[in-house]
């Protein structure tokens, strides 16, 4: 429906009705993420995104410049519960069986909550998700990550080739997630079988979606039961003995939350450490100051990655409580948010005409990879970590690594949500 007209920016953009906002079908399959943000840059910085899956219609909204959507982010008429704000969705627009609800509806975590119950959880979760606890785990990750290259050549096929991303930058983030949560050896394939069946987005079906709810909540029931019968020193026994003290907390939020823990806490830093290798792998005059790099060195390299390279094409950034004017357009009340925060590192209003190129030596590396305001991620410091360590422990081992085929013939992960390719063939040597 198109919204009355608002007053003019403080920018002096003209008002443009919601009716006139571009709208632009984008690929379900993420195939070129970001010649698809270029594109819709182009379209303006507000934009109506088609979703999979949506009735004709039904749109997402999006600003397509880094500043607007953490103008957006830290909007206090923006909500995080769709149930309550999302106008198609109360209207009984959208299927009960659509399959992307488990990524935009529906889960009782702090990622979906607003204030005072975000606050509360997010105080609960910090409480034992500490900045004492992440640095603690330097040791652990340092031989998570020798482990990981331990076995390396033992992957490496007929031509000599390893799959980087599969065999490492997989092995890294799951090993580390795991060990924090005290999931056991034996859940972890299932763990992963299950994220990956939630990020991908190619030729997944209502039964699919319905299939893998139900594993997860089993797997993260059967967790819980496992801890809550032997606890010991990781964050599932914490986050247990937490919701058993406050007493008013219930159960399937506990369960929501530790899923949230194990979607972020692996698949952001497992894509990360992939798109950073390759990114030093396809910059033979950064590769080439490797031996000289310094602690400093390697923190821009993870913040250049995030920002040139980040590992979110698309995620729900809220629905909006009241109509929001921003940048001449008024987004009307009850409109699902999605926010590109991978894509808006390459914002020229921010970096200027070289925002499309890799430099870890330029002055401002500003990203939302990690999102902003009051959602921002409490794993970023620990996704810092991992990769910084890996990263250095990997070009430290293995010095000549290479790519074994050309870039541009890289294929990505087929998914609207995560920015990642399939595989990344390398040789050690």
């Amino acid at each position: 429906t198109p919204a009355p007209d608002s007053p003019s920016e403080p920018d002096g953009g003209a008002v443009v009705a919601a009716a006139d906002v571009p709208v632009i079908t984008i690929d379900p399959l993420g195939a070129d993420p970001h010649r698809e943000m270029a594109r819709l840059r182009d379209a303006g910085p507000v934009v109506r995104i088609v979703l999979p899956g949506l009735p004709d219609g039904v749109h997402a909204w999006a600003v397509t410049r880094q500043h607007l959507l953490g103008e957006l982010s830290r909007n206090p008429d923006i909500s995080r519960v769709a149930q309550q704000h999302w106008a198609a969705y109360r209207d009984g627009l959208i299927p009960d069986d659509w399959p992307l609800a488990g990524m935009f509806i529906g889960l009782t975590n702090m990622f979906f909550l607003d204030d005072p119950q975000h606050r509360q959880l997010r105080r609960l979760v910090s409480g034992v998700f500490t900045a004492r606890r992440v640095t603690a785990l330097t040791d652990q990750i340092t031989r998570i990550v020798n482990d990981a290259l331990d076995t390396l050549p033992d992957h490496r096929d007929t031509g000599g080739a390893v799959d980087l991303r599969a065999h490492f930058a997989y092995a890294v983030p799951m090993g580390v997630i795991c060990h924090l949560l005290g999931i056991p050896e034996p859940m972890r394939p299932r763990f992963r079988a299950l994220v990956d069946a939630l990020i991908r987005t190619d030729n997944i079906t209502p039964q699919d979606a319905a299939a893998t709810e139900t594993g997860r909540l089993d797997l993260l029931d059967e967790l819980v039961e496992l801890r809550r019968a032997d606890p010991g020193t990781d964050l599932t026994s914490d986050l247990i003995s937490a919701w058993d003290t406050d007493g008013t907390l219930p159960h399937r939020q506990l369960v929501d939350t530790l899923w949230m823990l194990v979607v972020a806490g692996h698949e952001t830093t497992f894509t990360l450490i992939t798109n950073a290798v390759r990114a030093l792998l396809t910059h033979p005059d950064i590769r080439a100051r490797i031996p000289n790099f310094t602690h400093d060195d390697w923190a821009a390299v993870v913040e250049e990655s995030l920002r040139w390279d980040g590992v979110i094409n698309y995620l729900v950034a809220g629905y909006t409580t009241t109509a929001v004017p921003i940048r001449g357009a008024t987004i009307p009340a009850g409109q699902l948010l999605v926010g590109l925060y991978g894509g808006v590192g390459r914002d020229p209003d921010v970096h200027g005409p070289t925002a499309h190129h890799f430099n870890p030596d330029r002055d401002d590396h500003t990203h939302l990879a990690f999102g902003v305001g009051a959602h921002y991620c409490l794993g970023a410091p620990l996704a810092r970590l991992e990769t910084r360590i890996a990263l250095q422990e990997l070009f430290t081992r293995h010095p000549d690594l290479r790519l074994t085929v050309p870039a541009d013939q890289l294929t990505q992960v087929p998914s609207l949500f995560t920015n990642c390719p399939r595989e990344l063939p390398i040789t050690l040597s």
